[in-house]
């Protein structure tokens, strides 16, 4: 007997027994995964949708949750902490309501009540770049206690030790945590270096306008400076006209935090308006988010019963670091490109 000749076709049977078997079997996975999530409805509230991060986060969003089958929508604050509680209210009334609830929180405080009231109506809620006083079913965003010691790192740094040693801070305000925690990093830095000074902190309101008023005078006050630190790219617009009008940039090292927009931070980059800017990666905060979403509404987990924190993977990025992909472009992510 030819035993070669014999294995193989043993073995060529056993292949397409296997095989017919495989093929009769479906993957629970599909069909398990349509049931949890089909006609879920999601609401996002941020603080205005008039800006790149809103608009980053509602693209991805709704790209996600619109395939799987589920419901998206916004809600417009535009700034207000009244319209942002209005909305809120709203969304938890609304019949049906949504049954995951994302919240970019204008303060530590404001809507904790209510997102409290939220989850005991069965409504997941994620908080989204800024904490709050209010235990969430997860917080996706930065740890901005970090985010302010890598920026004050890259202050020291453009400075250099010939310089001055003379910072400026442009922050948001005195209720926002990201600014409050930012704030605080920044300080602990600064700490290892007492030769370095903060000269000058005024808020800026988050808005362009009053950050490149308040940096005019910052600068005729202290001409010296080396290095301004501003809290956000959207007001830093602000701050770097200032010392663009003040003949200084280029001499002033100016050093922000942004979702990695490609015109608000990479291009700004390149241009030299801004010396380094952490970025805060909106899509990978969004990756999270949805990855998140999904397994809540699959968790069978009840709201309010425990809480996770998605911190971001951050670095302080200079023009030598740019790539092409270092920058997501917020009209190429709505044309859906």
């Amino acid at each position: 007997m030819n035993w070669r000749r014999f294995y193989a076709a043993a073995a060529g049977v056993a292949l397409l027994a296997f095989a017919g078997t495989a093929s009769a079997e479906e993957d629970p996975g599909p069909a398990a995964f349509s049931k949890a999530l089909n006609g879920k409805r999601v609401a996002l509230v941020p603080m205005a949708m008039g800006f790149d991060l809103a608009q980053g986060w509602a693209a991805y969003l709704k790209r996600e949750v619109e395939g799987w089958g589920g419901t998206f929508e916004t809600r417009d604050p535009n700034w207000s902490i009244e319209a942002g509680a209005q909305a809120i209210t709203d969304l938890i009334n609304a019949e049906p309501h949504p049954d995951v609830l994302v919240v970019h929180s204008p303060d530590l405080n404001s809507y904790s009540k209510l997102l409290k009231k939220a989850q005991g109506k069965g409504i997941y809620v994620i908080l989204i770049d800024n904490p709050a006083n209010f235990a969430a079913d997860a917080f996706i965003g930065s740890d901005w206690d970090r985010l302010g010691q890598l920026e004050a790192e890259a202050a020291v740094k453009a400075c250099g030790e010939n310089s001055s040693k003379q910072i400026g801070l442009v922050q948001g305000d005195q209720v926002n945590s990201s600014s409050l925690y930012q704030y605080a990093g920044i300080m602990k830095v600064l700490a290892k270096y007492p030769d370095f000074k903060v000269v000058a902190k005024p808020d800026s309101n988050w808005d362009a306008t009053t950050a490149r008023n308040v940096t005019t005078t910052m600068l005729q006050q202290n001409p010296d400076i080396c290095a301004i630190i501003d809290f956000w790219d959207g007001d830093a617009v602000g701050t770097a006209a200032a010392i663009r009008e003040a003949g200084k940039q280029g001499k002033i090292a100016l050093v922000t935090t942004g979702g990695g927009e490609k015109t608000a931070d990479c291009d700004k980059l390149a241009s030299g308006e801004y010396t380094a800017v952490v970025t805060t990666e909106l899509h990978k905060q969004s990756g999270d988010m949805n990855a998140l979403i999904k397994y809540m509404l699959q968790s069978g987990q009840a709201p309010g019963t425990s809480t996770t924190y998605i911190y971001t993977l951050e670095r302080a990025y200079t023009k030598d670091d740019i790539k092409p992909d270092t920058c997501w472009d917020v009209k190429a992510l709505q044309a859906g490109k």
